[in-house]
C-alpha cells in the first residue's frame, strides 16, 4: 500500500514538473544555444584529455596513439622542476587571492558611499579603463616605467639628484609583488562591477531604518552592505580557489625573465616551454589534468565549507 502511494506521489510530481516546464517552454528554448556552445567548445573537448595516458603521436590520431598509463604522470612527480613551478604557482595565486580578491570589495563599498554621482562616475571610468588594455601594452608600460635604465622612474630620480639603478622586474624578491600589483590594477575596477550590482540589490529601507536608530556609515557598511552581499562573495571566492593552480601565463610571459625564473616560472610557462616548444603534448596534457584535478578538489573543499556557513553554491 505504502509502495503504491509513493509511485501515486511520484507520478503527480513528475507531471506538475513538467507542466511547469511547459509553462516556461519558451525561456527553455532561449538556452539552448547556450548549452549547444557549451556542449561543442566545453565538454566536446574533453575527449582529448586522454592523451595525458598516451603516447601521442598526430600521424596515429587519439585513439591510435599508444597507451602508456601513469607514465607521464611519473614523469612530473619526478621532474626537477616539479617543486619549483609547483611552489611558484600557489604563492603567486594565494598572494592574488590576499590582496586581489578584498580589492574590489573594498572599491564598491567606497564608490558606494560616495554622494556625487558624477564624481562617482569619473572613478568608476578610470578604475574600468585598465580591464580594457592588453597585457602587451601593460607590460610594455610596466619596462618602461621601472627600466633602471631609461624608465620613468629613473627620469624622475635623476631630476631629484638621486642615483636610481634597480632592476625591479629583474629582483627576485619583487617580482611577485610587480605580479600582484600590476593584477590588480588592470582587473580591481571591473571586478567591483558584480558587488555594486549585488549592492544595488539591497533593500534601501534597511538603510533608513538603519540612519532612524542612528547608525553610521561604518555600521551600515558592516551590519548591512557586507551581509547583504555576502552570498555573492562567497560564490566569487569558491571560484577564485578553484582556480588557484591558474595563473596569468600572458602577465607573465611577457615580465619575467631568467634572473626571476626562481620565484616567476609556473604551470603555465613551463607548459609553454614543454608543450609548444617541444611539442610535448601528452606530458603537458597530463600537467593540465593535474592542474585541473586540484582545482575541481579546491572547489569542492571551498563550497562545502561554505555550505556549513550557509553560502554553498549547491
Amino acid at each position: 500500500m505504502e509502495v503504491h502511494v509513493r509511485a501515486q506521489r511520484r507520478g503527480r510530481s513528475f507531471t506538475k514538473t513538467v507542466k511547469w516546464l511547459f509553462s516556461y517552454r519558451y525561456l527553455y528554448l532561449m538556452l539552448v544555444p547556450a548549452f549547444v556552445v557549451l556542449a561543442l567548445f566545453a565538454y566536446g573537448p574533453m575527449y582529448g584529455a586522454i592523451i595525458a595516458f598516451k603516447n601521442y603521436n598526430p600521424f596515429f590520431g587519439i585513439w591510435g596513439s599508444p597507451w602508456v598509463g601513469l607514465q607521464h604522470f611519473n614523469k612530473l612527480f619526478g621532474n626537477m622542476f616539479f617543486q619549483r613551478i609547483f611552489s611558484n604557482t600557489v604563492k603567486i595565486s594565494l598572494l592574488n587571492l590576499a590582496w586581489g580578491f578584498p580589492a574590489p570589495i573594498l572599491l564598491a563599498l567606497m564608490l558606494n558611499e560616495l554622494r556625487s554621482r558624477k564624481y562617482k562616475r569619473t572613478i568608476q571610468t578610470i578604475t574600468y579603463m585598465p580591464h580594457f588594455l592588453s597585457w602587451v601594452i601593460i607590460g610594455g608600460f610596466m619596462i618602461n616605467l621601472f627600466s633602471p635604465s631609461k624608465g620613468l622612474i629613473k627620469s624622475i630620480m635623476s631630476m631629484l639628484g638621486r642615483d636610481y639603478n634597480r632592476a625591479l622586474l629583474a629582483e627576485p624578491g619583487m617580482f611577485r609583488s610587480m605580479l600582484v600589483g600590476s593584477s590588480i590594477w588592470q582587473s580591481v575596477g571591473w571586478g567591483s562591477i558584480i558587488y555594486l550590482a549585488a549592492i544595488a540589490g539591497i533593500d534601501p529601507e534597511l538603510y533608513e531604518a538603519a540612519e532612524i536608530d542612528g547608525a553610521g556609515r561604518l555600521r551600515k557598511v558592516l551590519s548591512i552592505t557586507l551581509p547583504g552581499i555576502s552570498t555573492t562573495i562567497a560564490v566569487l571566492l569558491i571560484l577564485r580557489v578553484g582556480g588557484i593552480m591558474n595563473t596569468n601565463f600572458e602577465q607573465i610571459f611577457l615580465l619575467y625573465n631568467p634572473s626571476v625564473y626562481s620565484v616567476g616560472d609556473v604551470f603555465a610557462t613551463y607548459v609553454y616551454r614543454e608543450g609548444l616548444m617541444k611539442a610535448s603534448f601528452s606530458y603537458t596534457t597530463a600537467i593540465g589534468l593535474f592542474q585541473s584535478s586540484v582545482n575541481f578538489a579546491l572547489i569542492l573543499i571551498t563550497n562545502a565549507i561554505a555550505r556549513k556557513l550557509g553560502k554553498g553554491m549547491w
